[in-house]
């Protein structure tokens, strides 16, 4: 399996403080849910200990959205969710 990251997946990467190796991890190792417009979502935590927008939160939660194409999962878009 390979994981291509979309060029709008990248630019919310950037703008949600997500990485590379996350959106990876999530894809591989996270739990993996129906979504919208035929997509599938996989949700993954990971340690975080930092700031983020002036608050500090323990844990980021990585969203990834994709469509699977043959054995290869095209990520369009990605949400982070702090607590």
């Amino acid at each position: 399996m390979v994981v291509i990251i979309d060029p709008h997946a990248a630019e919310r990467m950037a703008e949600r403080e997500a990485r590379e190796d996350e959106v990876i991890a999530t894809v591989e190792q996270g739990e993996q849910f129906p979504a919208k417009k035929g997509r599938t979502g996989f949700r993954r935590n990971f340690p975080y200990n930092a700031d983020w927008n002036g608050k500090r939160y323990a844990t980021k939660q990585v969203e990834v959205y994709a469509i699977q194409e043959d054995s290869n999962w095209i990520v369009v878009t990605i949400i982070t969710k702090f607590f």
